[in-house]
């Protein structure tokens, strides 16, 4: 997590906080403060040796770093190419969304903060909030849609065990984009003890580039374990699921400057595309500004937000990281779109083949496999970015109507 020089990478964000023409800092005044203190200050906390030292210390011991590369051999002969499987699905409380929540509570406590807030879609970003806030004994808000409350309820006991206040967002519809609107409503009301974790590399400028700093880890990982296993520790492909983008932007990261690497994003195209029950925004969006972030946006004519869909609650949001805009409008990277019914066969598909259930975010990047046309010498690299028992409902759901 070194300090960037963005002549020689044109991928990172540059010194006013955008990727190219996506990024920024697009706040109300109330919110400055917060925000350039976290500007001029996350650099130098966590690239400091005592951040770097606790950081992987927990890394290690608590969340269980590193995760295990696995060869899916009952995959790779299916398709025809060696898969590995970057098993994010292992780490305490299931998911990449520790990676993340660990290191910017230990950045909050530098900062004298000692109330955390987050916001939630699938509920693991909450729940790693929660996991850590109860570890590091701080306060811990987690707002979360009405309708992911529902559906995600597993992970709503889990975060009210560990003694976080779960809020819910009744507006819109009450899912993630609208839980990110309550988190910054508190936030712009209490801004000189509150600390708000972003859950996903969007938001104003800095968090797009501290989440993904904090978690390229992943593919910091994938470069050495790749190496161990086959002399080589660059992939051909690296494919992960994108909502607002993290745990594809953790597992990109250490590749984007290696043009050989194609990078290979997987939204969620809900019903299809073009059916106005999507979250494909790279496709179907346009240039906007949402959660003080230009990226790209699914919005009408006259610029209303339109309400997002997919099966995913993780990837339930109308716009996407601005990394992930730069990636695909640079084609740098390709991006995908899988429908909801695509992501349940990968799943099931998985789960027959490798004895591992996926969440539902993650089986969206398993369904690229069936999208493209491999070779036997291809090394393929998927990020399982978390685990499914979180998503047994829709899955039993779905057993019913077979």
């Amino acid at each position: 997590m070194q300090s960037d020089n963005n002549t020689i990478h044109p991928f990172h964000v540059d010194p006013s906080g955008f990727y190219g023409d996506f990024g920024g800092a697009f706040i109300p005044e109330m919110l400055f403060n917060n925000v350039e203190e976290l500007r001029k200050c996350y650099l130098e906390i966590i690239e400091s040796p005592a951040f770097q030292k606790e950081y992987h210390n927990l890394l290690r011991d608590f969340v269980g770093r590193p995760t295990p590369l696995y060869e899916a051999t009952n995959l790779s002969k299916r398709y025809g190419a060696r898969i590995f499987l970057k098993r994010e699905d292992l780490n305490h409380t299931g998911a990449h969304k520790i990676n993340n929540t660990i290191g910017q509570v230990i950045l909050a406590k530098k900062l004298g903060k000692h109330r955390i807030i987050a916001e939630t879609g699938a509920g693991q970003h909450g729940v790693a909030t929660a996991t850590v806030c109860a570890l590091m004994q701080l306060e811990c808000i987690v707002y979360m849609g009405s309708v992911d409350i529902e559906r995600q309820a597993p992970n709503v006991a889990r975060m009210r065990m560990l003694g976080a206040k779960v809020v819910p967002a009744t507006s819109g519809s009450q899912t993630l984009k609208d839980a990110t609107n309550e988190a910054i409503r508190d936030w712009i009301n209490n801004p000189d003890d509150t600390h708000y974790i972003i859950g996903s590399v969007v938001g104003p400028h800095p968090y797009p580039d501290m989440v993904a700093r904090l978690q390229a880890i992943i593919s910091e990982e994938i470069k050495s374990q790749l190496f161990a296993k086959t002399g080589n520790e660059n992939p051909d492909f690296v494919i992960a699921c994108v909502g607002g983008g993290s745990n594809a932007a953790g597992a990109f990261y250490h590749f984007l400057d290696q043009p050989n690497v194609k990078l290979i994003g997987a939204e969620a195209a809900g019903e299809g595309i073009y059916s106005g029950k999507t979250a494909a925004s790279l496709v179907v969006g346009k240039t906007g500004i949402i959660h003080g972030s230009m990226t790209s946006l699914m919005q009408t004519p006259d610029g209303q937000i339109i309400e997002p869909h997919s099966i995913s609650a993780g990837l339930d949001y109308p716009g996407v990281g601005p990394l992930h805009a730069h990636l695909y409008h640079t084609k740098r990277a390709s991006y995908l779109s899988i429908s909801d019914q695509e992501a349940m066969d990968a799943a099931f598909e998985l789960a027959g083949l490798e004895g591992i259930i996926p969440a539902l975010e993650s089986a969206h990047a398993l369904a690229v496999l069936k999208k493209m046309k491999w070779k036997k010498s291809d090394i393929v690299v998927i990020n399982l970015s978390g685990r499914g028992d979180k998503d047994l409902a829709a899955y039993m759901k779905n057993l019913e109507t077979k």
